[in-house]
Protein backbone atom coordinates (compact mmCIF):
# COMPACT_ATOMS: atom_id res chain seq x y z
CA UNK A 1 0.00 0.00 0.00
CA UNK A 2 2.29 2.30 0.85
CA UNK A 3 4.40 1.84 -2.43
CA UNK A 4 1.14 2.63 -4.44
CA UNK A 5 1.18 5.70 -2.71
CA UNK A 6 4.44 6.73 -2.58
CA UNK A 7 4.27 6.08 -6.51
CA UNK A 8 1.25 8.02 -6.87
CA UNK A 9 3.05 11.35 -5.24
CA UNK A 10 6.19 10.91 -6.98
CA UNK A 11 4.33 11.07 -10.04
CA UNK A 12 1.70 13.82 -9.69
CA UNK A 13 4.56 15.59 -7.72
CA UNK A 14 7.21 15.53 -10.30
CA UNK A 15 4.90 16.18 -13.27
CA UNK A 16 3.49 19.06 -11.59
CA UNK A 17 7.19 20.23 -10.81
CA UNK A 18 8.48 19.73 -14.80
CA UNK A 19 4.79 21.64 -15.89
CA UNK A 20 5.12 24.76 -13.21
CA UNK A 21 8.93 24.79 -14.08
CA UNK A 22 8.65 25.06 -17.80
CA UNK A 23 5.78 27.68 -17.81
CA UNK A 24 8.42 29.63 -15.55
CA UNK A 25 11.45 29.15 -17.74
CA UNK A 26 9.88 30.44 -20.83
CA UNK A 27 10.37 33.87 -18.98
CA UNK A 28 13.80 33.10 -19.06
CA UNK A 29 14.64 30.20 -20.94
CA UNK A 30 18.15 28.42 -20.50
CA UNK A 31 19.10 31.08 -17.00
CA UNK A 32 21.30 28.78 -15.43
CA UNK A 33 19.88 29.91 -12.02
CA UNK A 34 16.62 27.66 -12.70
CA UNK A 35 18.67 24.05 -12.63
CA UNK A 36 18.97 25.16 -8.65
CA UNK A 37 15.70 26.24 -7.70
CA UNK A 38 14.02 22.47 -9.60
CA UNK A 39 16.42 20.92 -8.48
CA UNK A 40 15.77 21.53 -4.72
CA UNK A 41 12.47 21.12 -5.38
CA UNK A 42 12.48 17.96 -6.53
CA UNK A 43 15.11 16.74 -3.83
CA UNK A 44 12.18 17.54 -1.43
CA UNK A 45 11.01 13.96 -2.32
CA UNK A 46 13.82 12.24 -0.31
CA UNK A 47 11.27 12.94 2.47
CA UNK A 48 8.54 10.91 0.35
CA UNK A 49 10.86 8.09 0.01
CA UNK A 50 11.60 7.85 4.08
CA UNK A 51 14.90 9.39 3.56
CA UNK A 52 16.86 12.14 5.66
CA UNK A 53 19.29 13.95 3.30
CA UNK A 54 21.77 15.56 5.56
CA UNK A 55 23.90 18.16 3.51
CA UNK A 56 27.56 19.40 4.46
CA UNK A 57 29.69 22.06 2.85
CA UNK A 58 32.63 24.16 3.32
CA UNK A 59 31.17 27.75 5.28
CA UNK A 60 32.67 29.65 2.42
CA UNK A 61 30.64 27.69 -0.68
CA UNK A 62 28.00 30.20 -1.29
CA UNK A 63 31.24 32.40 -2.37
CA UNK A 64 32.76 29.96 -4.89
CA UNK A 65 33.41 30.98 -8.38
CA UNK A 66 32.97 29.60 -11.57
CA UNK A 67 34.42 25.52 -10.82
CA UNK A 68 33.51 22.09 -12.11
CA UNK A 69 31.41 20.27 -9.74
CA UNK A 70 31.86 16.09 -10.08
CA UNK A 71 30.05 13.49 -7.83
CA UNK A 72 29.34 10.25 -7.46
CA UNK A 73 26.62 8.58 -9.33
CA UNK A 74 24.68 5.71 -8.14
CA UNK A 75 21.06 5.54 -9.51
CA UNK A 76 18.27 7.19 -10.16
CA UNK A 77 17.76 8.81 -6.26
CA UNK A 78 20.57 10.55 -7.33
CA UNK A 79 17.65 12.70 -8.19
CA UNK A 80 16.55 13.39 -4.81
CA UNK A 81 19.65 13.46 -3.11
CA UNK A 82 22.85 15.03 -4.57
CA UNK A 83 19.98 17.47 -6.38
CA UNK A 84 19.85 19.34 -3.00
CA UNK A 85 22.93 20.52 -2.95
CA UNK A 86 23.22 21.85 -6.31
CA UNK A 87 24.59 25.55 -6.00
CA UNK A 88 22.61 28.82 -8.22
CA UNK A 89 24.09 28.75 -11.36
CA UNK A 90 25.48 25.48 -11.82
CA UNK A 91 24.14 23.50 -15.14
CA UNK A 92 24.91 19.70 -15.24
CA UNK A 93 25.68 17.98 -18.45
CA UNK A 94 23.59 15.26 -19.79
CA UNK A 95 22.92 12.65 -22.64
CA UNK A 96 20.91 14.34 -25.89
CA UNK A 97 18.63 11.37 -25.30
CA UNK A 98 17.33 12.79 -21.49
CA UNK A 99 15.34 15.63 -24.17
CA UNK A 100 12.62 12.70 -25.32
CA UNK A 101 11.70 12.02 -21.77
CA UNK A 102 8.25 13.19 -21.41
CA UNK A 103 8.07 16.47 -19.23
CA UNK A 104 11.27 16.00 -17.66
CA UNK A 105 13.56 16.28 -20.42
CA UNK A 106 11.86 19.74 -21.50
CA UNK A 107 12.66 21.53 -18.19
CA UNK A 108 16.04 19.87 -18.08
CA UNK A 109 16.67 21.54 -21.35
CA UNK A 110 14.33 24.69 -20.29
CA UNK A 111 16.50 25.32 -17.31
CA UNK A 112 19.91 25.64 -19.37
CA UNK A 113 21.52 22.44 -19.04
CA UNK A 114 24.17 21.40 -21.65
CA UNK A 115 23.28 18.43 -23.76
CA UNK A 116 25.91 15.85 -25.47
CA UNK A 117 25.47 13.75 -27.60
CA UNK A 118 27.38 10.49 -26.49
CA UNK A 119 27.34 8.76 -29.80
CA UNK A 120 29.17 11.28 -32.07
CA UNK A 121 32.77 11.21 -30.64
CA UNK A 122 33.84 14.04 -32.26
CA UNK A 123 30.65 16.12 -30.83
CA UNK A 124 31.62 14.59 -27.44
CA UNK A 125 34.86 15.85 -27.22
CA UNK A 126 33.62 19.28 -28.71
CA UNK A 127 31.94 19.83 -25.35
CA UNK A 128 34.90 20.65 -23.55
CA UNK A 129 35.59 23.24 -25.97
CA UNK A 130 32.18 24.32 -24.84
CA UNK A 131 32.70 24.39 -21.39
CA UNK A 132 35.85 26.54 -21.69
CA UNK A 133 33.26 29.46 -23.63
CA UNK A 134 30.65 29.08 -21.59
CA UNK A 135 33.00 29.91 -18.22
CA UNK A 136 34.71 32.63 -20.12
CA UNK A 137 31.20 34.34 -20.91
CA UNK A 138 29.78 34.24 -17.93
CA UNK A 139 29.71 33.04 -14.29
CA UNK A 140 28.54 29.36 -14.58
CA UNK A 141 29.33 25.79 -13.14
CA UNK A 142 29.38 22.75 -14.55
CA UNK A 143 27.90 19.73 -12.63
CA UNK A 144 28.93 16.34 -13.87
CA UNK A 145 29.81 12.27 -13.19
CA UNK A 146 33.30 11.30 -13.86
CA UNK A 147 31.94 7.87 -13.86
CA UNK A 148 30.13 8.32 -16.77
CA UNK A 149 27.43 5.89 -15.51
CA UNK A 150 25.71 5.10 -12.82
CA UNK A 151 27.57 2.62 -10.73
CA UNK A 152 24.52 0.32 -9.04
CA UNK A 153 26.30 -0.74 -5.75
CA UNK A 154 29.77 -1.64 -7.49
CA UNK A 155 31.20 0.98 -5.54
CA UNK A 156 33.11 4.05 -6.94
CA UNK A 157 33.59 2.67 -10.89
CA UNK A 158 37.10 4.81 -12.60
CA UNK A 159 36.84 8.38 -13.52
CA UNK A 160 36.96 9.46 -17.42
CA UNK A 161 38.89 12.49 -17.87
CA UNK A 162 36.70 14.96 -19.61
CA UNK A 163 35.24 17.01 -16.45
CA UNK A 164 39.19 17.46 -15.76
CA UNK A 165 40.37 18.05 -19.62
CA UNK A 166 38.09 21.10 -19.12
CA UNK A 167 38.95 22.22 -15.41
CA UNK A 168 42.33 22.58 -16.78
CA UNK A 169 41.81 23.92 -19.82
CA UNK A 170 39.76 26.92 -18.08
CA UNK A 171 41.63 27.68 -15.51
CA UNK A 172 38.79 26.93 -12.67
CA UNK A 173 38.81 24.09 -9.57
CA UNK A 174 37.16 20.82 -9.19
CA UNK A 175 34.77 20.50 -6.17
CA UNK A 176 34.20 17.02 -5.73
CA UNK A 177 30.40 16.12 -3.93
CA UNK A 178 30.28 12.45 -2.23
CA UNK A 179 26.98 11.16 -1.44
CA UNK A 180 26.64 8.08 0.72
CA UNK A 181 25.75 4.64 -0.41
CA UNK A 182 22.01 5.03 -1.03
CA UNK A 183 21.91 1.39 -3.05
CA UNK A 184 19.79 -1.03 -1.71
CA UNK A 185 18.61 1.17 0.58
CA UNK A 186 15.38 2.41 -0.62
CA UNK A 187 12.13 0.01 0.15
CA UNK A 188 9.55 1.45 -1.41
CA UNK A 189 7.21 -0.25 1.29
CA UNK A 190 8.89 0.20 4.31
CA UNK A 191 8.43 3.86 5.77
CA UNK A 192 11.73 4.38 7.65
CA UNK A 193 14.64 4.20 5.04
CA UNK A 194 17.13 5.92 6.72
CA UNK A 195 19.97 8.74 6.40
CA UNK A 196 22.19 9.39 3.42
CA UNK A 197 24.83 12.20 3.91
CA UNK A 198 25.71 14.64 0.59
CA UNK A 199 29.38 16.50 1.38
CA UNK A 200 30.86 18.87 -0.69
CA UNK A 201 34.55 18.86 -0.04
CA UNK A 202 37.08 21.78 -0.41
CA UNK A 203 38.20 23.27 -3.86
CA UNK A 204 40.33 21.75 -5.63
CA UNK A 205 43.15 23.25 -7.52
CA UNK A 206 43.46 22.35 -11.14
CA UNK A 207 46.57 25.00 -11.24
CA UNK A 208 48.84 22.35 -9.15
CA UNK A 209 48.70 19.92 -11.67
CA UNK A 210 49.01 22.07 -14.57
CA UNK A 211 52.77 20.36 -15.02
CA UNK A 212 51.83 16.83 -14.63
CA UNK A 213 49.30 15.21 -16.82
CA UNK A 214 45.20 15.13 -16.64
CA UNK A 215 44.96 11.50 -15.31
CA UNK A 216 46.81 12.37 -12.38
CA UNK A 217 44.44 15.02 -11.51
CA UNK A 218 41.59 12.75 -12.09
CA UNK A 219 43.25 9.82 -10.17
CA UNK A 220 44.03 12.60 -7.35
CA UNK A 221 40.04 13.71 -7.25
CA UNK A 222 39.12 10.21 -7.15
CA UNK A 223 40.83 8.91 -3.88
CA UNK A 224 39.58 12.11 -1.96
CA UNK A 225 36.03 10.77 -3.13
CA UNK A 226 36.93 7.59 -2.61
CA UNK A 227 38.25 8.21 0.82
CA UNK A 228 35.22 10.13 1.90
CA UNK A 229 32.43 7.80 0.53
CA UNK A 230 34.15 5.24 2.99
CA UNK A 231 34.14 7.42 5.59
CA UNK A 232 30.37 8.82 5.13
CA UNK A 233 28.99 4.99 4.54
CA UNK A 234 30.55 4.05 8.26
CA UNK A 235 29.27 7.35 10.06
CA UNK A 236 25.87 6.27 8.40
CA UNK A 237 25.84 2.93 9.33
CA UNK A 238 26.90 3.85 12.70
CA UNK A 239 24.26 6.28 13.32
CA UNK A 240 21.78 3.97 11.85
CA UNK A 241 22.70 1.60 14.34
CA UNK A 242 22.63 4.04 17.52
CA UNK A 243 19.45 5.19 16.05
CA UNK A 244 21.24 8.49 15.65
CA UNK A 245 19.66 10.17 12.46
Amino acid sequence: MLLILRTIIVVIYSILVCIVGCIWCLFSPRNPRHVATFGHMLGRLSTVFGLKVELRKPADAESYGNAIYIANHQNNYDMVTAAKIVQPTTVTVGKKSLLWIPFFGQLYWLTGNLMIDRDNRAKAHGTIGELVAQFNKKKISFWMFPEGTRSRGRGLLPFKTGAFHAAVAAGVPIIPVVVSNTHGKVKLNRWNNGLVIVEMLPPVDTKQFESTSVRKLATHCRELMSAKLEELNAEVAEREKNGKI
